[in-house]
């Protein structure tokens, strides 16, 4: 029996993330690379391959739109810096991804859209009519939402005969994120208190938005309704100067940030999502340590907790590359994780 042609397949941006899973598409053989969309001027007409240190992979880089617009491709991989495409909690993206879906390429992004359900009936409306029109489909992964605090909490409730609480906490450490779009622009390391202040303003409603989308996602699961979403946020100054790969940290510039996001039903917390970012973990002592840890109150009791993931980032790029071949087989409209076969890592298992 013949196997499957490859799947020709779009990586769209190549920053933290989508090098990661560039390298991903270009080294499986089950995917061809069609096209690389890339942001940065010097990146323009590089060879993908040498972008991501790999032998000549024979597609060029380009920051044209309409010429992957035109492409034919089964997928676009789409991992752009998130906080280009939010702003004031509503994704303003939609157009772009529209614009691929139209045109007969399925998306997957890690930008938000693991619930798109939050953002309104014109929003859904907009993506569905798109998928209609190219016949594909929409899948958000989410680098973080996505999995962690939204799959799998699910899948322990499936050994719940009671639920009165869901408490999920992520504790990242940034030390080596090379992005300083990511860790000053977006996070606020760095920054004077004052400065953070100003700047997180943003952020607070991109991170609301993203996380407000898995606490929904699980609430309808469970056949809760919410009344809504509170979050709250700290952040902490560093006492002392240490070098991270983004950059410098002085004495009484922001070195962590903690933020609590909460769904509510009649005042009462039905699932916190707790998250920690640390500049380094090993000179930010407060707060909890890294890793992620999912506690489910109720019948029966249930803690499981992951400790700190190697390389976080190309976790998250993987997660999106192991679902292409499922999203690009599944029939028109959007899909949620519940909406798709488990991702896993098929095809990626090497024995030594």
């Amino acid at each position: 029996m013949p196997s499957s042609p490859p799947l020709r397949v779009v990586q769209w941006a190549t920053g933290a993330v989508g090098r990661y899973s560039l390298r991903n598409v270009i080294t499986r053989p089950e995917f061809d690379l069609a096209g690389v969309l890339v942001y940065d001027p010097d990146k323009v007409g590089q060879d993908a391959g040498t972008l991501v240190g790999l032998p000549e992979a024979g597609v060029v880089c380009t920051d044209d739109v309409d010429e992957i617009l035109a492409m034919d491709a089964d997928c676009v991989l789409h991992m752009p810096l998130p906080a280009s495409y939010f702003g004031g909690g509503q994704p303003t993206d939609v157009e772009t991804i529209c614009a691929l879906l139209a045109t007969g390429k399925n998306v997957i992004t890690t930008t938000g859209f693991v619930y798109p359900k939050c953002y309104g009936p014109g929003v859904v409306e907009r993506l569905e009519t798109a998928c209609r029109t190219g016949g594909s489909s929409l899948h958000g992964t989410g680098i973080n939402p996505g999995f962690m605090s939204d799959l799998l909490p699910l899948a322990l409730t499936g050994l719940s005969s009671r639920v009165d609480h869901i408490y999920v906490r992520e504790t990242s450490d940034f030390r080596g994120h090379p992005s300083r779009q990511i860790v000053v622009d977006l996070f606020g390391f760095t920054r004077s208190a004052k400065d953070y202040t100003a700047a997180v303003r943003p952020f607070r409603a991109f991170q609301r938005s993203l996380f407000a989308e898995s606490v929904q996602f699980v609430a309808e699961n469970l056949d809760v309704v919410l009344d809504g979403v509170d979050e709250s946020d700290e952040f902490e100054l560093a006492t002392e100067e240490f070098e991270i790969s983004a950059g410098l940290v002085r004495v009484d510039t922001v070195c962590a940030s903690r933020w609590t996001f909460t769904g509510l039903v009649r005042g009462r917390p039905f699932m916190t999502v707790e998250c920690v970012y640390k500049a380094d973990a090993t000179k930010v002592h407060r707060w909890s340590e890294p890793g992620f840890s999912i506690h489910i109150e109720g019948i029966p009791q249930m803690t499981l907790s992951v400790g700190e993931i190697s390389h976080g980032l190309a976790g998250a790029a993987a997660h999106a590359v192991n679902s292409v071949a499922a999203v690009c087989a599944a029939p028109p409209g959007i899909h949620t994780a519940l909406d798709l076969p488990l991702a896993t890592g098929r095809g990626t298992v090497r024995i030594a």
